[in-house]
């Protein structure tokens, strides 16, 4: 508690540095635009097609010794993963002409593996991803994104002022190049987990931008000395235990899943991660500056004074 007090006295000019940190974030975005027009992404089955099959082992197993097996078998490309532990394994084959049933490529996969292996292998799961659902689902999850922004626009415009709206949109936008853009730049694998991880990133931006917005509007109606820009630096100093409080506790959970969740939550957890730190920070170099910028005033935001009525008026 007498940390957050600490906090609360603190007096940081966190607008002194906006043009800096726009500038900085300019740059890296078309860093990162440019690396999805020229790179694209590294598509996962869920959105190219393909294979997926669970294994157990009696033992634990030594995926280059699978890896073997499956390119001895006809089946090169595989990635192999440890699912859970060292005895569970999970293959994904990427699709191919011919594959049109799982279950036929994954016994011809169960059989390529038994006959290298010296314990006995359990086949636990087959699941298969055609192109045309792949395809889909690439664009459910440009609409989902797309519809989450418009309702964000939606939803401060109503609660706050138009100027908040455009604010909290552009940062949101932002976050979502920074997330995605670090898997491209990276060609780390982007599957539905890491699309529901980013989807998940909007909600927490859009969260924290809203506490400060909040405070903004409090403030300027409750302070009736002070520059726009002191009253928006007091409405981040003020809040800045709660971002931190609840920003670093989340992290320690997603720092958790990524280091003990095993291969298949890597990528979900890092692009929350991402998220989490990027929409802090966009909650006050983004989104809270766009709104000096656009010229927010003590006007705009205290709630003119009642017309009195006739009655009222007539002593």
């Amino acid at each position: 508690m007498a940390q957050m007090q600490l906090l609360k006295t603190l007096s940081i000019d966190f607008m002194g540095w906006r043009r800096p940190a726009v500038i900085a974030s300019a740059i890296v975005s078309l860093l990162f635009i440019g690396s999805m027009v020229i790179q694209g992404f590294n598509f996962g089955l869920d959105f190219t097609g393909g294979t997926i099959i669970e294994v157990g082992y009696e033992r634990p197993a030594e995926l280059s010794e699978i890896r073997d097996a499956l390119d001895e078998g006809g089946f090169s490309g595989a990635i192999v993963q440890h699912f859970g532990s060292q005895r569970d394994v999970i293959i994904r084959l990427p699709l191919k002409e011919g594959q049109e049933a799982s279950a036929q490529l994954s016994n011809m996969v169960f059989q390529a593996l038994n006959a290298t292996s010296e314990g006995a292998i359990d086949l636990r799961r087959a699941e298969f991803v055609g192109p045309q659902v792949g395809e889909e689902l690439r664009e459910d999850g440009g609409l989902a994104t797309l519809f989450a922004l418009i309702g964000i626009l939606i939803y401060v415009a109503v609660r706050f002022e138009w100027r908040f709206a455009v604010g909290a949109v552009v940062a949101t936008i932002h976050d979502v190049i920074f997330t995605i853009g670090v898997f491209s730049l990276l060609q780390i694998e982007f599957n539905l987990s890491v699309l529901a991880a980013v989807l998940a990133v909007i909600g927490y931006s859009v969260n924290d931008t809203v506490v400060i917005y909040d405070r903004v509007r409090e403030n300027f109606r409750r302070m009736r000395k002070g520059t726009v820009i002191d009253i928006v630096n007091r409405s981040i100093n003020e809040t800045l235990s709660r971002t931190i409080i609840t920003g670093g506790t989340t992290l320690l959970v997603v720092f958790a899943l990524y280091i003990f969740g095993g291969e298949v939550l890597k990528g979900f957890s890092l692009a929350l991660i991402i998220g989490i730190i990027i929409g802090t920070y966009s909650s006050i170099y983004v989104a809270t500056a766009a709104v000096v910028w656009l010229g927010i005033s003590k006007t705009d935001l205290i709630p003119p004074p009642k017309e009195k009525t006739e009655a009222e008026v007539r002593p």
